[in-house]
């Protein structure tokens, strides 16, 4: 269903800048109307400033917050065993329970703040280990503002910690201590375990997201590689889930998970590494036979999704190598000559680029970019020399890379001149003839359904509000487009009208982080999509399901952001329509059919029941389709999200790519959730 908008509290109202109008009170302006946030409370009264958002992506990141803690533990050399647990506490709260077996945050008295360093640690902004180089050379949180910031926004915070053969602890209610650090216990073990609880009435979201959370962790394992991170959910006690993750193989087998369901080009990932300065830094790359590519960059584990100068430099020295390979390769020079594009280059690539390094420059609490300009040469120096010397002495490997890029810049070359097609048709106003259009021309308030075949399109286009409603029936086979290169796609003529329609071009999106080359060029601009809700109408059927795959496939190829902006909806039309003595109900699923039955206390044999299964939209009139499909008040529609980029683009590959036994393996494993599978 669609979700409803809510207020960022980290975002002051007008409200908050309106004064009244009576001069006096606008003139009472003192001392006392300055008010001092202390401690934890600027946290509290602003959490979007520290976390980034109150929403599920703040949630999370309470988690990362602490797990980092460990992790960093782990860089430093004393921790391999990371714990995470979600459960539900005696109030029926979610509780996360993070443990570790480090050191163990320090309890001595500290020497300045004359209290519990466990309790400056967790009380007070700008407070940690990680402003003392001795303490911590690599580190992911150098603001300080981390764990503080958790027990800040938790109703409850249990700490203990195991240290020097004892153990300590302190709780927490809102991020004020309920007690001094007490001493608990003796041990025989290191480490610390930190139980919190969200304050939700701050937190927007009160769910943790098991798939989320884990696929965080997997990450995490994959660039530490010994160490092991597990997580397990016990919230439902009846379906316990539990994931252990551990890389002793690093970035060069994440790179190979990524590619899991890809045909790759050589065997083995090309990983190399060097370290100068205190700065170390681990590339892995592995070209395949698809035309996406992926090129996913870190720092001290934090994954910079915009980029920074570790992307550039790596993408330099790339460019830099494979040019100079291929002047050395006279046989493919001869069908080639004109130097290689960033584009072409990255055609098939996946590639993991880890920098680890003391004071990294980060653009803000979020850390998605970075900025120390000495990295881009230092990556683009060693990977010119790394793989350089790779290449030559496995020219074979060189040669398979240098075809798969060539081929890429031929295709680069059919698909601008596709694309220019593309928008002189979009400049020229034209549309596709079987596009039934609306009245409005407000794109906020407009939908199109894209729907499959004209007898389904014919009772939308009866059946729909002409005012905002537009209607684009689909007619023959779709191309997959998981499998053909741009310029095939961009010229077929099943996809065009799709693009003509939405009016914003199309381009093929790349998972490069701040790929400013490829967004400069692009042809697929947001701003112009004449329709904010696109909305796919297909049979509840196998056939159905076959179209919708393969339209979002094509969305999350070549109109990425359309996805992204929340703009993709699935119509979910009802499976049956059961007329119980003259009174109509819809049911949409199997579920529904048998709660409708129940509810009106009568079996299938009843008299005065008729229960007629729908096998396509084409069988319902207009006012049908309109009543249970299209109008906004009635209807039932699924917003497409994007929750993790990774994972789709994995399943994307494996349920749409050429390779079979992936498919045949996943339907296996899945198999036995399916009660009712319409063949």
């Amino acid at each position: 269903m669609i979700e409803g908008i809510k207020k960022d509290e980290s975002v002051a109202s007008a409200e908050d800048f309106i004064e009244t109008s009576d001069t006096n009170k606008r003139n009472d302006y003192g001392a006392g109307n300055i008010q001092v946030l202390k401690g934890l409370e600027a946290v509290r009264k602003r959490p979007g400033m520290y976390i980034g958002s109150t929403g599920i992506e703040g949630l999370h990141h309470l988690v990362y917050e602490v797990v980092d803690n460990s992790i960093d533990e782990a860089m430093a050399g004393y921790c391999n065993q990371i714990k995470v647990s979600l459960d539900i506490d005696d109030e029926g709260r979610e509780i996360c329970i993070v443990e570790d077996n480090g050191r163990g945050i320090p309890v001595a008295l500290h020497p300045t703040e004359k209290k519990s360093s466990l309790e400056v640690v967790l009380t007070q902004l700008h407070a940690g280990g990680k402003f003392d180089k001795n303490s911590y050379k690599v580190s992911g949180g150098l603001h300080g503002v981390g764990v503080s910031c958790v027990n800040a926004l938790s109703d409850y915070l249990e700490v203990k910690v195991y240290r020097e053969s004892e153990v300590y602890q302190q709780i927490y209610k809102k991020g004020i201590p309920q007690q001094n650090v007490e001493k608990v216990g003796t041990t025989d073990k290191n480490g610390t375990i930190v139980t919190f609880t969200p304050d939700f009435s701050i937190m927007e979201e009160n769910s943790f997201s098991y798939e989320t959370l884990s696929t965080r962790f997997r990450e995490l394992a994959f660039l530490n590689k010994g160490i092991s991170i597990s997580i397990n959910d016990r919230r439902n006690k009846d379906e316990i889930k539990e994931e252990t993750f551990h890389a002793e193989g690093g970035i060069a087998q994440f790179a190979s998970y990524l590619n899991e369901y890809k045909k790759v080009l050589h065997e083995e990932p090309i990983a190399f590494e060097g370290e100068k300065d205190n700065i170390r830094v681990e590339i892995a790359l592995q070209y395949n036979d698809k035309y996406d590519q992926k090129i996913i960059t870190f720092v001290n584990n934090i994954n910079t999704r915009e980029g920074g100068t570790h992307l550039s430099g790596f993408k330099s020295g790339l460019a830099r190598t494979i040019n100079n390979q291929l002047q050395k390769n006279t046989k493919l020079l001869k069908k080639f000559s004109e130097k290689l594009d960033s584009s072409d280059i990255a055609e098939g690539l996946t590639a993991v680029v880890s920098v680890k390094m003391p004071e990294p420059q980060f653009e803000g609490q979020t850390k998605m970019k970075l900025g120390n300009s000495a990295i881009s040469g230092l990556v683009q120096s060693l990977v010119y020399e790394k793989l350089g010397n790779y290449f030559d002495e496995f020219p074979a490997v060189a040669e398979i890379i240098l075809v798969k890029i060539i081929s890429a810049a031929q295709g680069r070359i059919a698909a601008r001149k596709a694309r220019e097609q593309i928008r002189k048709k979009n400049d020229g106003g034209g549309l596709p003839g079987k596009l039934a259009v609306c009245s409005e021309k407000d794109p906020a308030k407009c939908e199109v359904y894209i729907v499959e075949g004209d007898s389904a399109g014919g009772s939308a286009k009866q059946g729909r509000d002409r005012s905002f409603q537009a209607i684009l029936p689909l007619w023959g086979k779709m191309l997959n487009v998981e499998k053909a290169q741009e310029y095939k796609v961009i010229g077929n003529e099943k996809l065009q009208p799709i693009i003509q329609t939405l009016g914003a071009g199309v381009t093929r999106y790349n998972n490069i982080q701040n790929e400013e080359d490829d967004i400069e060029n692009t042809t697929f601009e947001i701003e112009k999509v004449r329709y904010h809700k696109v909305i796919i109408m297909a049979d509840a059927d196998v056939d159905g399901s076959h179209i919708r795959t393969l339209l979002l496939t094509f969305f999350y190829r070549y109109m990425k952001p359309l996805i992204e902006a929340g703009y993709v909806y699935f119509a979910m039309p009802p499976l049956y329509k059961i007329t119980i003595n003259k009174k109509v109900f819809y049911a949409y699923d199997e579920d529904a059919r048998v709660r409708i039955l129940e509810e009106n206390n009568i079996t299938e044999d009843s008299k005065g029941v008729a229960i007629q299964r729908y096998k396509g939209l084409g069988e319902m009139n207009p006012d049908q389709l309109w009543e249970t499909t299209m109008n906004p008040e009635t209807r039932m529609i699924s917003r497409i999200k994007l929750d993790d980029a990774e994972e789709a683009d994995r399943v994307f590959s494996m349920l749409m790519g050429e390779d079979v036994a992936p498919r045949r393996e996943f339907i296996d494993a899945n198999a036995e959730y399916v009660s009712n599978l319409d063949v």
